[in-house]
């Protein structure tokens, strides 16, 4: 394993946390605010309300309909992988069951060099700070807080605070602060590798949110689940039928607050007598650089990474190697 000394890291660990909690300077016994001695599993093990699943037309940009095209041969290309974990988990309860979640996210570039994978420069990249409803927290209690010198986060930031209110609903506005920390580290290192290398890195999920890497032609986006089927009527056919190493005519994906990109789906593995979505991803580029022939190409480099298999992870049908040696090394780095 690479030297992670140059990580950069920030922020206090949950042991370090609660520590810090248990030594700061107002006594614990006169807040609202209550620490969790026995601790409940992480919040991304926990049920979370899931969108309904659901079908979304896409603007074809390779022919009026969806249809099949074959892609030829594997062609390892790929420099290196970038992905990102996040964990977090209650340290504290308000009164009213107000919750302060403790969060941690890590995200980083493996680089490969003779089939070997390294962390590249300026990565791994490690952020930890507690997030919590700040206006539900007393004055008295959020001085407490800060006491500890811990980066606090306020979870109402983006929502309306007299709204959300119930302890359920509270955990998953945490969940969602902690998640989008991780993608400001995913995005400031996929920029940060599209601005000083040239050459194809492929990212875990879609880059159509990576800033200016979504503009890159070096950064490949490879989704693997899909609650959105961008797919209608006779087109979903076309999708669920698609056969190992075949893929989509291509179509652009259109959003007000992300940048559009040319996006496929490619089937990486046999899926006969299986669910329709194994080893079916869905691949995105830079809508700047799409062809025809560069989604071929594209394709080529993502049916590479079949091999090796991802197992014993439960995804490996539509997981590359690279992306569970990110996940591997970031959960041993920061205990996740």
């Amino acid at each position: 394993m690479a030297s992670t000394y140059d990580a950069a890291e920030g922020g206090t660990s949950i042991r370090e946390a609660l520590r810090a909690l248990r030594n700061a300077p107002i006594p614990s016994d006169e807040m609202r605010l209550s620490i969790v001695e026995s601790a409940g599993p992480a919040l991304e093990l926990t049920p979370a309300d899931a969108t309904p699943p659901r079908l979304e037309a896409a603007a074809s940009i390779e022919g009026d309909l969806l249809s099949v095209r074959s892609v030829g041969e594997p062609v390892a290309a790929f420099a290196a992988f970038l992905d990102g974990i996040q964990a977090s988990q209650v340290i504290l309860r308000g009164r009213a069951g107000a919750p302060v979640v403790h969060g941690t996210v890590a995200a980083v570039v493996r680089r490969r060099s003779d089939r070997i994978l390294h962390v590249w420069r300026g990565a791994p990249r490690i952020a930890r700070a507690l997030y919590a409803p700040v206006s539900l927290i007393g004055t008295r209690e959020l001085e407490w807080l800060r006491s500890t010198r811990m980066e606090i986060v306020d979870t109402f930031a983006d929502c309306d605070a007299a709204l959300a209110r119930h302890p359920m609903e509270l955990l998953a506005l945490a969940r969602t602060a902690v998640q989008r920390r991780r993608e400001e580290l995913e995005i400031a290192l996929a920029e940060s590798w599209c601005a000083s290398e040239a050459e194809p890195l492929f990212v875990d999920g879609g880059i159509s949110g990576a800033g200016r890497a979504s503009q890159s032609m070096f950064a490949v986006g490879v989704v693997k689940s899909h609650r959105t089927l961008y797919a209608t009527g006779g087109s979903l056919t076309v999708v669920t039928g698609l056969e190992a190493g075949a893929r989509t005519t291509s179509f652009e994906i259109r959003s007000p607050r992300r940048t559009t990109v040319a996006s496929w789906y490619l089937r990486l593995r046999d899926a006969r007598g299986r669910d329709p979505f194994f080893g079916l991803v869905r691949v995105e580029i830079a809508r700047e650089s799409w062809s025809a022939e560069r989604a071929d190409e594209v394709s080529r480099w993502v049916l590479a990474e079949r091999a090796p298999v991802s197992l014993p992870d439960k995804r490996w049908s539509t997981m590359a190697y690279g992306i569970r040696d990110c996940e591997e090394y970031l959960r041993a780095l920061v205990g996740a």
